[in-house]
């Protein structure tokens, strides 16, 4: 049970603790209080980054738990880490530096605390509201940054959704934007903008219209209601695994693990495919698109194709190196 607990820690604070770490009493600790209090400060940049990641404030969380794999932690657990403007700008700088570190081939998020993200901090918009400050563009429109970027970037890397938690407007939000989502069977997930008088307005609307159809995103929209992971998983189809609550960040860690066994250059170029098959309604133009893109050239100019081709018939592991960028 000891060692299991620290394997969890581990786990989940990437190489912050690393296995030089023990636990010597789990009787005289409270896991979840650990949690909290070790991953306020983000893990020192390591030496493969070719550059330095922004600077950021407490409420997010960068790791690296494995080589090429970034991890963002959003980190206000007292507020289930509810998206504020500073928080929000925060991610989009990372989000922008990790776009283009060559190093970095896939990022996971995740919350800490019992949620994975709360949406937009209500509180903070009812202040704006009440002050007269909260923009014009906002008003109309809810969100227009799509909470730091998550839930609308067109990003070519891989984002892995690690759902910890309660899932709630925008956090859900953000879950409909990322390639591959693992929530905890004991996660609640939920679209109920309508109940607070507002709109999902970041993007949730048109995809969960186009992953669970038209009758399935109604009645989860029009009702606000809560659901549950599994639910998710099998009815509403935008969570692609449910796991225990222990084993949610290793799954998503192993997940990136074995994406970043492949090429990235071939990763990301069919990352850029599958986003081309969402915007065009025609599939010849989406392929036309996708073949003329800057992401499909990358692929045959570059060197992990060779790599790729010569490993096959060397009968060994490819070594992949980092794209040109």
């Amino acid at each position: 049970m000891l060692a299991e607990h620290a394997k969890i820690v581990r786990l989940e604070l990437g190489y912050t603790l690393g296995a030089s770490y023990m636990l010597t009493s789990i009787s005289q600790l409270d896991l979840s209080r650990l949690r909290l209090s070790i991953m306020s400060k983000s893990q020192k940049a390591p030496k493969f980054l070719t550059t330095p990641p922004p600077s950021h404030e407490s409420h997010l969380v960068i790791s690296y738990p494995v080589k090429h794999v970034l991890q963002l932690t959003l980190n206000r657990p007292r507020s289930l880490n509810a998206m504020t403007d500073d928080l929000k700008a925060d991610i989009a700088r990372v989000m922008d530096w990790f776009e283009g570190e060559s190093s970095l081939w896939v990022v996971i998020v995740t919350g800490n605390g019992r949620a994975f993200c709360a949406g937009q901090d209500l509180k903070n918009w009812k202040k704006k509201q009440d002050t007269g400050s909260r923009r014009e563009a906002e008003e109309m429109a809810g969100d227009t940054n799509g909470f730091g970027s998550l839930a609308r970037r067109q990003c070519v890397k891989p984002i892995i959704a690690a759902v910890n938690g309660i899932a709630m407007g925008g956090g859900v939000e953000i879950l409909l934007n990322c390639d591959l989502v693992v929530a905890s069977r004991d996660a609640k997930l939920g679209l109920p903008e309508v109940k607070r008088g507002v709109v999902a307005a970041a993007g949730g609307i048109p995809r969960i219209q186009r992953i669970a159809g038209h009758q399935f995103a109604a009645e989860l929209l029009l009702t606000g209601r809560t659901i549950t992971a599994e639910e998710a998983h099998t009815k509403y189809r935008f969570v692609t695994t449910v796991v225990p609550q222990a084993q949610v960040l290793s799954t998503a860690i192993n997940l990136a693990k074995e994406i970043i066994s492949n090429s990235p250059d071939a990763v990301w170029s069919t990352k850029k495919a599958l986003l081309e098959g969402q915007q065009y309604a025609s599939l010849e133009e989406a392929v036309i698109k996708h073949n003329l893109s800057a992401e499909s050239k990358r692929v045959y100019q570059g060197d992990n194709i060779r790599e790729g081709l010569a490993a096959f018939s060397e009968k060994r592991k490819p070594v992949w190196t980092n794209p040109k960028l």
